[in-house]
């Protein structure tokens, strides 16, 4: 067992875990830790706690202080001068008529280096423009490429749900996401509909999949025979949010079909609750573009 606390370098970021060195932290509070990318500024984000060894990466580095208020001073002065190189990179990358752009810019809390990130579709050479931006600077210089989803969590934003956007408030780590799930949720396969900022699919796909996966193994799909109050049947509509099913029955084949909920009818011979609604969601595709 250790104590530990938790902090995070920017606000939706991966949290951390350091060692308190026997000092009470609060959440929110600022804290000045060594990293391997040097000495850095980060928030408390769990406050201390004891966790299984297994939990942690050892050698666990310890707290070196609370940030004080010239550390919050720096940070101010930081944010500034990072606005002022973004300019000035932007004008170089101009001059070198490099295809990639620009996203964000980090003075290291100590003035070792500045980190340019940018997004380029392949890779980019950009040898000549760290020695401009070494001699316009005279610092140490890193230019890092990123992925579209991090930029979209680096510069943050609103989703099509009105709120701001997930990675950008408290995804740790992206999980992989598959147009799969956006099928067995019943969405539309339109990318437009079910893409994010980023332009990828969107990670809220993720946090309901896995009681879709339960949900859809526990109801009988279109196809399915039935045992009802009123007797035998076919099931001809799922919802397996509800768990309502509309079943015609056999002795009565021109009729309306009967709605039931799963627990009151009996599965006789289950049909792949999947594969219909697949068929469903592709006529329903087809339809859509027909129609657009």
């Amino acid at each position: 067992m250790a104590e530990v606390i938790g902090v995070r370098f920017n606000g939706g970021g991966k949290i951390y875990y350091f060692d308190p060195d026997n000092t009470v932290f609060t959440k929110g509070e600022k804290v000045i830790v060594e990293t391997s990318r040097g000495v850095e500024c980060a928030e408390v984000a769990m406050e201390n706690k004891v966790i299984d060894d297994d939990q942690i990466v050892k050698p666990l580095k310890k707290i070196i202080r609370s940030a004080t208020e010239g550390d919050i001073r720096k940070i101010a002065e930081n944010k500034k001068k990072e606005q002022e190189a973004f300019e000035i990179c932007q004008q170089k990358i101009a001059a070198h008529k490099l295809d990639m752009k620009l996203t964000n810019v980090e003075y290291a809390f100590d003035d070792s280096k500045i980190l340019f990130y940018f997004t380029a579709d392949g890779r980019v050479d950009f040898r000549e423009l760290v020695k401009d931006l070494a001699a316009a600077f005279r610092n140490r210089i890193e230019l890092r490429q990123i992925g579209v989803r991090d930029e979209a969590k680096m510069l943050g934003g609103v989703g099509i749900c009105g709120q701001p956007l997930c990675c950008s408030r408290f995804l740790d780590e992206f999980q992989p996401v598959s147009i799969k799930m956006a099928k067995e949720q019943n969405l539309s396969p339109n990318p437009l509909k079910i893409s994010g900022s980023c332009g990828r699919l969107m990670c809220c796909l993720k946090y309901e999949h896995d009681t879709y996966e339960q949900l859809i193994r526990e109801t009988p799909g279109v196809g399915s025979v039935v045992n009802t109050s009123e007797g035998r049947g076919v099931v001809v509509e799922a919802n397996i949010l509800t768990g309502n099913l509309k079943v015609r029955f056999d002795k009565y084949p021109d009729a309306l079909p009967k709605t039931f909920n799963l627990r009151d009818v009996e599965v006789i011979s289950k049909a792949g609750y999947g594969a219909n609604k697949r068929k469903a969601q592709d006529t329903a595709a087809a339809k859509e573009t027909e129609e657009n």
